[in-house]
């Protein structure tokens, strides 16, 4: 047998490494003669760093991207790379079309590693997302329609007993909904454990993981002083908030095991992911780890922004009475004012499911994207990179700015008003209107849980415009309170606190509500 020459090999080996060598430095130093992205001016070492204000960002970088007639711009907080997308088009050529460079995930210090959230991350995050991809696909989220509908039917209730108390009422309803269905726990009718605890521990992360709102995410080296130094006011408050999220993790996945040893526990996310474990016919990809990681990202994914979306619903309605009465009598011209709705009657509301897809446009639950059923962080640039004649250095931290995309009055003209219509052409849903996917996220990082999201809104928005009046509460002397409509600043954006008027459009449905609810309580 003649064996090839060694010494020829050798020769062809190295002259292609010289040459890959020299091709990528040649790449990196016609990459480093393209420009950055453009953005505000820098100052010296500190970069844009006292530009970025601690809340609504998404608004000023939507600003700056007019201002500077890019969908794509460039910031340096103190030597940190911050690049902000803010187009349908920047996004899906970036983290759809090259998703494989843009799917790291940044240091992000303060949340990561003082405050506990490292369980979504590196391998875990990757078979945390392949289970929430087969629990909540399109096909796997139509089992959880009688939770959500008997979660709905418990909400409107409640709303009859003490309507003013309405946000309380969605929070309930949301952790009632997440809990059965993530652990099979029945949850206290009134302030829930459970509940409290995800609210707590979600608007904590919600606020921590906005890029630069803490100085310990630009400068690492900062985790390592003292907690008693000059400004470490941000270790001691990790340290109270580590842990809500390891009691958030950690409670209820042990009383579903301690049902589970009981014999008593019920089918649910982790009771089903952790028999399988046990079936040695299954042979899951999975460890215990990762049914205990991904049931808690599904339980403060479904916390918050659930609830979110109903309050802006209920500000949607007060703002727009029209758009009310115009839903209320498609949902009359259907039921006849006999029945609940059902998920059997969407097909025949074409203009509800606008309405909720406007309600996703309108106010973003999450403006600076990838968070609903995901705990993200941000993404981080892998390697160096090229987009439109623009240098995008390696290590970069890419946002994508949902706000202004859903805001972007090319695709939805007069975006600051509230217009169901837009999503409809001759009494249909358009498909020629962009869907307001972007509200969940981009690319690969799109929620797995939209879809479970999208039915448990939808069935409660149509079950509150069947059954109640939503209008401006008035004070004692019959003058109209006006909301606000202003929102809390956070990686989740939720309305402060309002007032409003919510009644039963008649007593037959007050009738229909108690017989609906009788079965639940």
């Amino acid at each position: 047998m003649q064996f090839p020459d060694v010494s020829s090999t050798l020769v062809i080996c190295i002259t292609a490494i010289i040459l890959t060598t020299l091709y990528a430095v040649r790449l990196r130093i016609c990459h480093h003669k393209l420009p950055l992205p453009p953005g505000p001016p820098k100052l010296p070492l500190v970069g844009n760093l006292f530009d970025v204000p601690s809340t609504y960002q998404w608004k000023l970088y939507a600003r700056w991207s007019k201002q500077y007639d890019s969908d794509i711009i460039h910031l340096d907080l103190a030597g940190t790379s911050v690049i902000v997308l803010s187009s349908f088009e920047a996004t899906d050529a970036l983290f759809e079309k090259r998703s494989s460079l843009y799917s790291d995930r940044g240091e992000f210090t303060m949340v990561r590693e003082l405050m506990g959230w490292d369980f979504n991350v590196g391998d875990n995050w990757r078979k945390n997302r392949r289970l929430l991809q087969e629990t909540f696909n399109v096909k796997a989220a139509r089992k959880y329609e009688p939770a959500e509908l008997a979660g709905t039917h418990l909400l409107l209730y409640r709303l009859t007993v003490a309507p003013d108390d309405f946000m309380d009422h969605f929070r309930q309803m949301a952790g009632e909904i997440i809990m059965s269905i993530t652990y099979g726990i029945d949850v206290l009718p009134s302030d829930d454990p459970y509940v409290t605890l995800a609210h707590k521990a979600v608007r904590t992360f919600a606020f921590a993981a906005v890029p630069g709102v803490y100085l310990v995410d630009t400068f690492p080296i900062l985790r390592d002083i003292p907690r008693w130094f000059p400004g470490a006011g941000f270790k001691r408050q990790a340290e109270e908030w580590r842990k809500l999220a390891h009691d958030m993790l950690e409670l209820p996945y042990a009383e579903t095991k301690r049902q589970m040893d009981a014999g008593i526990a019920p089918p649910s996310f982790t009771a089903d992911g952790l028999q399988a474990l046990n079936d040695p016919d299954k042979a899951p990809y999975y460890q215990e780890h990762h049914v205990k990681h991904t049931a808690g990202t599904m339980y403060i994914g479904g916390a918050d922004t659930t609830v979110s979306v109903l309050g802006t619903f209920v500000l949607a309605m007060l703002a727009n009475p029209e758009a009310q009465r115009r839903a209320q009598a498609e949902i009359d011209s259907v039921t006849g004012r006999k029945y609940l709705p059902t998920f059997e009657d969407e097909p025949a509301l074409p203009y509800i499911s606008a309405l909720v897809k406007e309600l996703m446009r309108w106010e973003v639950v999450s403006p600076l994207g990838e968070f609903i059923f995901v705990v993200a962080i941000p993404r981080r640039l892998a390697i160096e990179d090229e987009y439109r004649g623009y240098r995008l250095p390696a290590g970069s931290i890419v946002v994508g700015n949902a706000w202004a995309i859903l805001h972007d009055e090319r695709l939805y003209p007069d975006p600051y008003t509230f217009k169901p219509e837009r999503f409809l052409l001759d009494g249909k849903l358009n498909p020629a209107v962009k869907n307001p996917e972007a509200a969940f996220g981009f690319g690969r990082r799109l929620c797995p849980g939209r879809h479970m999201a999208l039915s448990s809104i939808w069935i409660s928005v149509v079950s509150i415009l069947a059954t109640f009046d939503i209008c401006k509460a008035v004070d004692e002397r019959g003058n109209v309170i006006e909301p606000s409509y202003d929102y809390l600043s956070g990686l989740i954006s939720t309305p402060v606190p309002f007032k409003c008027s919510i009644t039963p459009r008649s007593p037959g449905e007050v009738a229909l509500i108690q017989a609906a609810a009788k079965e639940r309580l």
